[in-house]
């Protein structure tokens, strides 16, 4: 049957559900063979889907291992996914949030691939919080908490985790069908009543254009509301970084911040945004509630949630400002660019991360700078990449 599905895919044809029902069954199986899984994805990525035989990849994808359900426990259950970008730890404050208000969040994430690291390679900044909990740890945490952040098992859409890897090696990552099937297989497996989609766009996102973006929030829309899901979709810029903390220690450490309603503007603003609950989710960050929810989930990984208060415990070197003005523009891309190569991202799945290095940004457009006034904070590891990153952050900023 491969033969046929490989044929049909490179004609440009549409599949019945069962042959991608097949197809997928076929690849966690390994009765289909990785050079053949590489040429079916090639030709989805030339060819494209439709939106019919999205929703049914995505189907087949998220029902290849197990599912979680939570029965006994009272909804709704609710989840949002961000398609990353430079500073964004969200979904380290929302999750609380959104507990402190009455939802439960069971948020399966990863960890990042590229430029900095991902929610996983974040929490996992803190001493001893655990994101392998098994799923009767988990919904202890659930239930007691109302929310928790962990890694994906292996029996949760191994589909995914199969395609992903050979899509990584083919560079055929950049699909919308293949990225929406991706992403939503990862969340339906969790048992949601709605999902909030943050679909970034610029410099510092994985889609450059407002036409990319506005392609990719649409199929996860019309694929998540035909799988089942309540979605809700935004798109945010990513031109300049969200918030001023950037690399794994010190997102957390903004996230504690903002929780306790001490937090960047523009990230609060963001999270009390995507959490759909208005001045309520404002509240929430300012009077207790959404950091005691936490600190319980933090103890509930067997994390130290006071450690998540302490920031980087790499080296820091001030970079100041050249010259008078003001900061007209700040490149999210030049800015993650800085904080690769202090290594606060990975190359390969593999590699590890720097849990201290990365940046403070002290200044961030529409602020007055003075000539000699502190800019930026450079936090390294006994200089690794501070060659390159020094010059990276100055080119980002645009001071006139």
């Amino acid at each position: 049957m491969i033969e046929q599905w490989l044929e049909q895919r490179a004609r440009g044809e549409e599949q019945r559900q069962e042959d991608i029902a097949g197809f997928v069954t076929g690849v966690v199986e390994g009765s289909i063979s990785p050079a053949q899984i590489g040429a079916w994805l090639a030709f989805v990525f030339t060819r494209g889907m439709s939106a019919q035989e999205t929703v049914w990849l995505t189907e087949a994808m998220t029902q290849s291992g197990d599912t979680l359900s939570w029965d006994g426990l009272e909804g709704p259950f609710v989840d949002k996914h961000s398609t990353g970008g430079i500073g964004d730890k969200v979904s380290l404050v929302l999750a609380p949030l959104w507990a402190a208000l009455g939802q439960r969040v069971p948020m399966l994430s990863g960890r990042g691939l590229g430029i900095t690291g991902g929610t996983l390679d974040k929490l996992e900044a803190i001493p001893g919080y655990r994101t392998d909990l098994s799923v009767p740890e988990l919904r202890t945490v659930l239930d007691e908490v109302g929310c928790f952040i962990n890694g994906q098992t292996g029996d949760l859409a191994p589909a995914d985790r199969i395609l992903y890897a050979t899509r990584n090696e083919t560079g055929t990552v950049a699909s919308v069908p293949l990225i929406t099937a991706s992403i939503l297989s990862k969340k339906l497996v969790e048992g949601l009543d709605l999902l909030v989609m943050d679909v970034k766009c610029g410099s510092g996102a994985f889609m450059k254009t407002q036409a990319e973006a506005e392609a990719l929030a649409e199929s996860l829309e019309r694929v998540g509301t035909g799988a089942g899901v309540e979605m809700r979709v935004r798109l945010t810029d990513m031109s300049t970084p969200l918030g001023c903390g950037i690399g794994n220690a010190l997102e957390v450490q903004e996230a504690a911040q903002c929780l306790q309603g001490q937090g960047p503007q523009d990230l609060e603003d963001l999270v009390v945004e995507l959490s759909g609950m208005g001045e309520a989710g404002r509240q929430a960050l300012r009077d207790g509630s959404a950091f005691a929810k936490w600190q319980g989930m933090v103890r509930g990984h067997g994390g130290d949630p006071e450690a998540s208060l302490h920031g980087s415990d790499a080296t820091k070197m001030v970079l100041q400002s050249t010259h008078s003005g003001q900061v007209q523009s700040l490149d999210a891309g030049g800015i993650g660019r800085a904080a690769f190569v202090l290594g606060a991202g990975r190359r390969h799945a593999t590699d590890p991360v720097h849990f201290g290095v990365g940046l403070q940004l002290l200044k961030k457009p529409g602020d007055p700078v003075h000539a000699g006034e502190d800019l930026v904070e450079i936090w390294h590891a006994q200089g690794h990449g501070l060659e390159e990153a020094q010059p990276a952050v100055e080119a980002a900023y645009h001071i006139k």
